[in-house]
């Protein structure tokens, strides 16, 4: 096969990157290695900000997320048991952002697939990338027992952190940058209805986080140790626990019910640099990975995939200098939601072994933003996403 674009993986990252350059006229092939069911089974977050929700609905993909989206126009963050920290995104940032699960991105993304005949390949095994510095890049994997062969002009690396795409980057020629995490997030998913509002907590206890994937479905998280395991956690256990996180003017309006799925979560922070290689470029998580305290991760790869789709139809009408500056163009993105992330972590967990010294600390970057407006901009800019 031959084609102007190799995709691997089609996750959000890779499927939308082959629908936008369908629709600019540049042709793609997706060579994903898990099934459709597995992919579309994923749970994921669905924090979205509001340059992201623009970006889908130029695709045409903003009809269902406006219908079964839920905007929100705020964030409350609790501490100390009772304080309670309000920041208004719409008023300081004069944008919302928009909660809607990922896999329904997903479902989106591959009803858009079949809608206009895109070339995606489910259970590719054995994926491998070749000749990614010479002008005859080309991607081999073996479906249904044969060996296939994609000869193209680029390769986007959109396969995740476990993926084949990063280690096609010589060890010596890129960059690791990363921080893992001395915690865990147990999350569950409960047919509840969800607050009004997304609910962060710092308490004595740890971290607690209340979000929603629809009006009728909860998405709750607590910090626990990494090694806990999800069997020590039971139902009852977990909603104590959260609503004793809670300020009790929000926790008294938490709706409890049975659990229809629960995960344990570690967190970590990590880069790679370049994010291209020769006629390979990377995107989404093949390239960075952040903690979700502050709802980065999808949105990160779907700003990937705006720099390099422009970058790609510059290129093929023939201005190669957005291709060629790629990786910087899109690693300040990276790095300022690698720290925004960062801090929103800090801010908000407790460490193992920390002083009280830190503690209070936390507490007054907390009051500090509870009386400063222009600090709380600064955060509701940052949540709420800046323009590309």
């Amino acid at each position: 096969m031959k084609t102007q674009v190799a995709i691997i993986g089609a996750g959000p990252a890779g499927s939308l990157l082959s629908l936008i350059l369908h629709q600019r006229g540049i042709e793609s092939i997706v060579i994903e290695r898990q099934s459709k069911s597995y992919v579309l089974d994923r749970i994921r977050a669905g924090v979205l900000e509001w340059t992201s929700v623009e970006l889908l609905e130029s695709v045409g993909l903003g009809e269902r997320l406006h219908k079964e989206g839920h905007r929100h126009d705020r964030v409350k963050i609790g501490w100390r048991g009772s304080e309670i920290l309000d920041i208004e995104f719409q008023r300081l940032a004069g944008k919302p952002m928009m909660a809607y699960g990922q896999t329904k991105i997903q479902e989106d993304l591959y009803a858009a697939a079949e809608r206009e005949n895109l070339n995606i390949i489910f259970e590719s095994s054995d994926v491998e990338i070749h000749d990614v510095t010479t002008d005859n890049p080309y991607v081999t994997f073996t479906t249904n027992g044969e060996t296939q062969r994609v000869d193209c002009d680029y390769i986007a690396g959109c396969d995740g952190q476990h993926g084949v795409s990063r280690g096609a980057i010589p060890f010596k020629r890129r960059s690791e940058f990363e921080r893992a995490y001395p915690f865990g997030w147990l999350g569950i998913l409960s047919e509840t209805p969800p607050l009004p509002e997304l609910v962060y907590a710092n308490h004595k206890n740890g971290f607690a986080l209340c979000s929603e994937r629809n009006p009728m479905l909860s998405r709750y998280y607590v910090q626990c140790p990494l090694e806990d395991t999800v069997d020590q956690w039971s139902d009852d256990r977990f909603w104590t626990e959260l609503i004793e996180r809670l300020p009790p003017s929000i926790g008294e309006h938490v709706v409890t019910g049975p659990s229809i799925e629960k995960s344990i979560a570690p967190l970590r922070s990590q880069v790679i640099e370049p994010m291209q290689y020769g006629k390979m470029f990377l995107a989404g998580d093949a390239a960075h990975i952040v903690p979700p305290t502050g709802a980065k991760g999808l949105n990160l790869a779907i700003a990937d995939v705006h720099y390099l789709t422009e970058a790609l139809v510059e290129h093929y009408a023939g201005n190669s200098a957005k291709l060629d500056s790629y990786s910087e163009t899109a690693l300040r993105r990276v790095w300022s939601s690698v720290r925004f992330s960062w801090w929103m972590t800090v801010l908000l967990h407790r460490f193992p072994e920390e002083t009280a010294f830190e503690q209070r600390m936390r507490e007054e970057d907390l009051a500090y933003l509870t009386r400063s407006e222009s600090a709380r901009k600064s955060v509701a800019e940052q949540y709420v996403g800046l323009d590309y």
